[in-house]
Formats: C-alpha cells, structure tokens, sequence
C-alpha cells in the first residue's frame, strides 16, 4: 500500500479546514478584518456620494471668440466666416465628453448610474449638436441645393447620431470622439487660406433654415414643461384649414402631465439645450455679422441670447420644485418655460426679420 497516496486526503482535509477558518467571524474580529471591511465600505460610498455631487454640476459657460481663436492656433487672421460657428460645435461636443466625470449617459457604475440630471442635462446639448451639425452638413457649407457635401461633414453628422447609451462595441464616447475629429479637419481646412474645398455660406436663409428648427425645438420644450402642473388642452392640429385631415382621430380636448418622476428630467434637457444653442447663437452672430447688420437685426439676436442666459442662472434648490401656478411654493418648470417661450417668440420674429426686412 503506497503511505503518500493515503496521507493526500488527511492533508487536503487540513488545508480545506484552514481555509475555512479564514472565513470565521470570530477570525476576523480578532484580525480586525470587519473594521477594516467597515471602513472600506464607508470610505467607498463618502466618496461617490461627493463624486455624484460634483459630477451633479452643469458645465460653465465659454467665451465663443477666445475658444475659436485657441482651436485656430491664436492667428487672428484665421478666424474666418464659419470658424466661430465650428469651433463652438467642437467645444460643445468635448465638454460632452470631457466635463468632470465624463459622459454619464451610459454609466453602468457608480455614481454615474445612479445620477439622472447631467445625463438628461448631455441628452438636451446633445441635441442642439445634433441639429447644428446637420445644419452645417445640409445647409452651412454648401452653396446651392446641388453643391457636393463637405467630406469631414458627411462623418460628423452621423457620428453625433449614433446610440447615446452604448457604453460598449462601440461606446459612444469613441462614436462621438469621430464626430469632434471630423469637426476639426474641416475647421482646420475652413481657415486654411491655401485650402478652397471647405466653405461656411452665412448668408439669411441658411440662418433661417436654422431657426426654424429651434422654433419647434423651443415649442417642444417650452409645453414639455408646463405640462410640470398639467393642463387641459383643446385639440388645434388642423386649424387653419378646413381640407385638412390626420391619419388618426383624436379627442377634441385631453389632459396631459408629466409623471411626478420625470419632471426634473424635462427640466435638466431644456437646460443642457438652452446652454448649447446660447453658445451656438453667440458664434453666429459673429459669423453672420454682415447679415444681421444688413437686416438691422444685431439686437433682436443679444436679446434672444440674454433671455436663453436667464436659464442657465444657478440652482439654489436641492430639487426641482413642482408647485402650483399660484401656490405658496415655486415651480422651477414653469420659470423655465417662461424663458424659454419668450426666446421662442423673438426667434420667430428674428426669422421673420430675416425673410422679409
């Protein structure tokens, strides 16, 4: 009989027994191991409670001049029609991704998985990223109905459109980062002197083209909010004209409220799209000096930028509060409508202006 072959399981017995000992509480205390698990767990969770809170923090404002003369290299004479508009596109997009904490909207870890502002706060920049890259992919760059798209631009339109919530194969942060890549190659063309295939049209029906896509974007957000209290709406689809018809009948008067839940996320998108189209509307009125000049419409565009700056003032509420109208209590959605109905109205005016003045 071989004695090793028989001493094997006595001695994995031992181990397995040993092993097993290093998992008794008893073992733990006297090591001081629950104090150190302890401290462990309360040191993990004080610090995503403060990374949640910073993390929490809408983005500051930039200067549109300073920032377009940093991405054409601080030359003066670079700083053609077109650049103040792109470069304010590019830095829209990394503060997207580079802001403290990155992009949250496709966290799966703490604390970006449990935060709902800021990714609401991305889904509403996004969005006025999304409509101005396709406007200087459609309109912007391109001379006539005709005309050849931009190269760079035909890559950053779709980039900007992919998934906003893939965290993996491909992540949306890599998608996104094309997108800004593709944005500065053509800025780097458009202010090339040497270079004559990037061109930026700033002319009033490409400007108008533009706003009228923020007018419905306004008009949207605008009722989103108010829908914060709900309201009692008559049913206006086809006003105006008696031929007119829709696929499906609907009821001449309907109530409509947003889910208690979901009232700071309407709030935190309008606020993410009200910064982005602050910063879009500074750079075009650099860039399309000439025509707003021409138009006598300088003013009507500070004005509308002054009342899209008034949603971005700071929060002194912990939460976003939902009273009635009239009540003894503040409603933070419909200050924000507030201000974002009258920027609607001037931007219609302003497009008016544009067409007929």
């Amino acid at each position: 009989m071989d004695v090793k072959a028989s001493l094997k399981p006595v001695e994995m017995t031992k181990k397995v027994a040993k092993i097993a000992t290093l998992y008794d509480p008893r073992v733990w205390k006297e090591k001081g191991l629950w104090w150190t698990m302890g401290l462990f767990i309360v040191t993990y969770v004080v610090v995503v409670l403060v990374l949640g809170v910073i993390w929490s923090r809408s983005p500051p404002m930039f200067d549109v001049r300073d920032n377009a003369l940093t991405m054409v290299g601080g030359e003066e004479n670079r700083l053609v029609t077109g650049a103040y508009t792109t470069a304010a596109a590019i830095k829209i997009g990394e503060t997207l991704l580079d802001k403290p904490g990155g992009y949250l909207s496709n966290d799966v870890t703490p604390p970006g998985v449990y935060l709902d502002n800021i990714p609401n706060w991305e889904f509403g920049a996004l969005t006025e990223l999304r409509d101005l890259s396709n406007s200087l992919r459609n309109e912007l760059s391109r001379a006539q109905s005709q005309s050849l798209e931009d190269k760079d631009l035909q890559i950053a339109q779709p980039q900007f459109n992919y998934n906003s919530d893939s965290w993996i194969l491909p992540s949306t942060e890599s998608e996104y980062g094309k997108g800004i890549d593709a944005l500065q190659r053509y800025l780097k063309r458009l202010s090339d002197p040497a270079s004559r295939d990037a061109q930026f049209f700033a002319r009033a029906d490409n400007l108008v083209s533009y706003l009228q896509v923020v007018e419905k974007r306004l008009g949207n957000m605008s009722q989103r909010l108010s829908y914060a209290v709900g309201q009692e709406d008559l049913n206006t689809d086809l006003a105006g004209d008696p031929s007119a018809r829709q696929s499906t009948p609907v009821p001449q008067e309907a109530s409509t409220k947003t889910p208690w839940g979901q009232i700071d996320d309407v709030f935190f998108e309008a606020r993410g799209y009200t910064w982005a189209l602050m910063h879009t509307l500074k750079a075009m009125e650099l860039d399309f000096e000439s025509v707003l000049k021409n138009k006598n419409a300088q003013v009507s565009l500070k004005q509308i930028v002054r009342k899209l700056q008034a949603t971005q003032n700071p929060m002194w509420s912990p939460l976003i509060l939902n009273g009635t109208g009239f009540g003894p209590m503040s409603n933070h959605s419909l200050v924000m409508a507030s201000y974002i109905s009258r920027a609607n109205a001037a931007i219609l005016d302003l497009r008016r202006l544009l067409q007929e003045g």
